[in-house]
C-alpha cells in the first residue's frame, strides 16, 4: 500500500489526545500543556525531512511557535505527552452567539430568496461530479485542485489503485479555509490513507479564537471512515469518507461562494467547477475506435490496466446492484472500478458518494445521472456524450479482447 512518509498527522493526533480541553485549562496545568506542545515540536522536528511543501505540516509548525508564545512555554525542557483533563461533554469549543455575519443564509440573503446551493463529489477511479451536474472519470493522477476560490481551497491526490495500472483513487485531501473576518481564522484540514482525523491540524475542532469560531465545526460521523465539516459562514458543508484504503470527498456549496473567485479564466483546473482536462478524462469513445481499427481493445492516451480475476462483467453487475438498484451513472461507475481494481470497496466508494448526493443535492429530481455529458468552457472540454449502456458494453468487449 502506498502511503505518505510524512507523518505529520501521527503528530497532530497524538498532540490532540494529550491536550484534550487543554484550551481552558487553569495556570497550575500550563506547565503540562507546554511539556506535550515540546514533545509535538519533536515529533514535527522528526519527520521534517519528509514533510518538505506539505502544507499541513508548514501549518503545524508555525501553530506550534504560536502557542509557544500564547502560553509561555520554553523550548527546552521536558516533552513525554501527559494526559491532561478533558472538558465535560458540551463544554467545547461551541459559542452559540456567533455574530450574524457568521451564518450565510441570515447574512447575505437577509432581504432576498434562499441561495442555490450546488454539489461536486469525488470518488473511485477517481469519478467526478462537477457543480454542473457534469460527471466525468477521470484519470488525474498526482494533485489537483477541486475547488479555488476566496473562502476555502481543497486539493486531492490521486495514486495508482495497482502497479503500472492508470486507474486511480485519492490517498490524500487538503482543505484549506481561508481566515474570514471575525468568524474564523485560517484552519487547514488534512486527511490520508488510513489517517481521517477528527481536527484541524492543529488540532482544534473549530474556526479558532474568533467570536464567530463555531461557524466552522468538525464533526466525527464514524471513528476513522467518516467526517462532516459545517462553515456555515458561507454555508458550506463537506463530506470526507475513507473507504476502504482510498478518500471519498462531497461538498454542499451556494453558487455564489463557488463563483467567488478573483479571476476566473484562472480557475482552468478547479475541477469541481471546470471538470478534468481533457487529456486526463476516460475517453470511452477511444475504446470503440481502437478495437474497429485495431481489433483489440486499446486506449489512446490513459490505458486501462489488465482486468482483475476477481470479477466478471456479470458478478460486478450483480454486486453493484446489491446496493445500487438504479443503473445510472454511479451503478455504471461501480461495474467499471470492480472490473478495473477487483477491490469490493469502491463499490461501497460509489454507494456512499450516492448516498452524500442525497444528503447535499439541492434539486432531488437531479439525483440520479444517466447520461455523461459534454461540456465546452475555456481551457476545458468534457467528454462527448456516451449512453452508460454503451459505456459499459464496450468496457465488456475491451476485457474480452484483452483475454
Amino acid at each position: 500500500m502506498m502511503t505518505s512518509p510524512c507523518k505529520i498527522l501521527k503528530c497532530n493526533s497524538e498532540f490532540w489526545a494529550a491536550t484534550s480541553g487543554s484550551h481552558h485549562l487553569g495556570a497550575e496545568e500550563a506547565p503540562e500543556f507546554c511539556t506535550a506542545l515540546r514533545a509535538y515540536a519533536h515529533c514535527t522536528r522528526r519527520t521534517a525531512r519528509t514533510c518538505r511543501g506539505d502544507l499541513a505540516y508548514h501549518s503545524a509548525v508555525h501553530g506550534i511557535d504560536d502557542l509557544m508564545v500564547q502560553h509561555n512555554c520554553s523550548k527546552d525542557g521536558p516533552t513525554s505527552q501527559p494526559r491532561l483533563r478533558t472538558l465535560p461533554p458540551g463544554d467545547s469549543q461551541e459559542r452559540s452567539d456567533s455574530p450574524e455575519i457568521c451564518h450565510y443564509e441570515k447574512s447575505f440573503h437577509k432581504h432576498s430568496a434562499a441561495p442555490n446551493y450546488t454539489h461536486c463529489g469525488l470518488f473511485g477511479d477517481p469519478h467526478l461530479r462537477t457543480f454542473t451536474d457534469t460527471f466525468q472519470t477521470c484519470k488525474v493522477q498526482g494533485a489537483w485542485p477541486l475547488i479555488d476560490n476566496n473562502y476555502l481551497n481543497v486539493q486531492v491526490t490521486n495514486t495508482p489503485v495497482l502497479p503500472g495500472s492508470s486507474a486511480t483513487a485519492t490517498s490524500k485531501l487538503t482543505i484549506i479555509f481561508k481566515s474570514f473576518q471575525e468568524c474564523v481564522d485560517q484552519k487547514v484540514y488534512q486527511a490520508e490513507m488510513d489517517e481521517l482525523p477528527a481536527a484541524f491540524v492543529d488540532g482544534s475542532k473549530n474556526g479558532g479564537d474568533k467570536h464567530g469560531a463555531n461557524s466552522l465545526k468538525i464533526t466525527e460521523k464514524v471513528s476513522g471512515q467518516h467526517i462532516e465539516i459545517q462553515a456555515k459562514y458561507i454555508g458550506t458543508t463537506i463530506v470526507v469518507r475513507q473507504v476502504g484504503r482510498y478518500l471519498t470527498f462531497a461538498v454542499r456549496m451556494p453558487e455564489e461562494v463557488v463563483n467567488a473567485v478573483e479571476d476566473r479564466d484562472s480557475q482552468g483546473l478547479y475541477l469541481c467547477l471546470r471538470g478534468c482536462p481533457l487529456n486526463q478524462q476516460i475517453d470511452f469513445q477511444a475504446i470503440r475506435s481502437a478495437q474497429a481499427t485495431e481489433g483489440r481493445a486499446r486506449r489512446k492516451g490513459p490505458s486501462l490496466p489488465a482486468p482483475p480475476e476477481a470479477f466478471t462483467y456479470e458478478t460486478a453487475t450483480a454486486k453493484c446492484r446489491e446496493k445500487l438498484p438504479v443503473e445510472d451513472l454511479y451503478f455504471q461507475s461501480c461495474v467499471f472500478d470492480l472490473l478495473t481494481t477487483g477491490d469490493v470497496n469502491f463499490m461501497l466508494a460509489a454507494y456512499y458518494a450516492f448516498e452524500d448526493v442525497k444528503m447535499l443535492h439541492s434539486n432531488k429530481d437531479k439525483l440520479h445521472l444517466y447520461e455523461r455529458t459534454r461540456v465546452l468552457t475555456p481551457g476545458n472540454t468534457a467528454p462527448t456524450g456516451t449512453h452508460p449502456t454503451l459505456w459499459v458494453a464496450l468496457l465488456c468487449l475491451c476485457w474480452l479482447c484483452l483475454l
